[in-house]
């Protein structure tokens, strides 16, 4: 794997810089940084995108020097409107303010290299102590994640396994061949799956850890189909395998909210849950439990991945030359009522 390499030196701009570039005085970029009311919005925008130009960021050996800390952390934040990103996000905050820290955070809608950019730079000039990253998504660029950083430590939360950068993960792969062995052990031969979109690093990982459990068990894996994340997705891909005729005593979904969606599809059909199909999720969503009949699931432990995620950045705050290691999280088989024997 390639190596991340090494932080740049950036160029230390000062406010006078910062003041000459947006046509302003540099007291003005003081209160623009300093969060001052008194600021127009067009101003205000002025300067920070000649900040961001810049790639402005007070004096942190000075501050260090003088034992200034601002005891904020940053978290930059994709893919909150799905379950997984939106835990890291809430047991980090929990996490940072049990730390004695507070966290800002910044949500970007896509992965592109230069909206990373921009949100990293409006963390570096907010004067953080240390940046978290939710990296979801393949191709968010670790390694330029690692250079934008710069001077900043920094720690990826949810990315892929085996990252060479500091990051927290859960064992995704484990967690879908438990399952996935469960669904054997009961007797079934004929497992379908409906994946996560395979973009996501999550979705990738049980996708192929399926595949290899099946594998492994001498068994042929059966017809995949990709959804979204959303139960519309699970719903609408089960009934185009009744449509095509696929054959299968079990589905292995991508996580829980699909696994409900394909439920409802199965329950149209006439297809009862275990009896004729078994159905597990990924999660072990709140309403997991409550499902009809209650799901069985993997269990990913949110609160320890935000927790490990923050002991790890601060540790990297007070200690920045350390080497960067991942941690890596197990998951755990929840097994509950929507599994069964196959139909004989």
């Amino acid at each position: 794997m390639k190596k991340v390499s090494s932080v740049p030196t950036f160029r230390r701009n000062t406010l006078h810089d910062v003041a000459r570039l947006a046509g302003v005085s540099y007291q003005t970029v003081s209160r623009v940084i300093n969060h001052h009311p008194y600021v127009s919005d067009e101003t205000r925008e002025r300067v920070e995108k000649a900040i961001i130009e810049l790639n402005y960021r007070p004096n942190r050996a000075a501050q260090s020097l003088a034992g200034a800390k601002s005891r904020t952390l940053a978290m930059l934040t994709f893919g909150l409107n799905n379950y997984g990103p939106a835990q890291m996000m809430i047991h980090s905050e929990h996490a940072s303010r049990q730390a004695g820290y507070d966290l800002i955070f910044a949500n970007v809608n896509d992965a592109k290299l230069e909206t990373l950019r921009t949100a990293i730079h409006y963390a570096r000039y907010r004067d953080v102590d240390g940046l978290l990253v939710i990296t979801p998504i393949i191709g968010m660029h670790e390694e330029e994640l690692v250079t934008l950083s710069g001077d900043i430590p920094l720690m990826l939360i949810g990315t892929g396994l085996n990252v060479n950068a500091a990051s927290v993960v859960v064992d995704q792969y484990a967690g879908t061949r438990q399952v996935t062995r469960h669904l054997i052990e009961l007797g079934h031969t004929q497992i379908c799956e409906i994946s996560g979109p395979l973009t996501w690093y999550d979705a990738l990982e049980r996708h192929e850890s399926w595949l290899v459990t099946m594998q492994a068990a001498g068994l042929t894996p059966g017809i995949s189909i990709e959804g979204n994340w959303t139960a519309e997705s699970g719903y609408l891909a089960v009934r185009q395998l009744i449509k095509q005729g696929a054959k299968f005593t079990a589905l292995v979904m991508g996580n829980d909210q699909m696994a409900l969606g394909a439920i409802r599809a199965l329950h149209e059909y006439g297809r009862r849950v275990p009896e004729d199909v078994s159905v597990v999720g990924f999660d072990d969503i709140p309403e997991a439990s409550f499902f009809l009949p209650p799901l069985t699931t993997v269990r990913q432990d949110f609160d320890t991945l935000g927790r490990r995620g923050i002991e790890s950045l601060i540790q990297r705050i007070h200690q920045p030359h350390i080497d960067p290691k991942q941690h890596v999280i197990a998951p755990q088989l929840i097994q509950r009522n929507s599994t069964a024997a196959p139909p004989k």
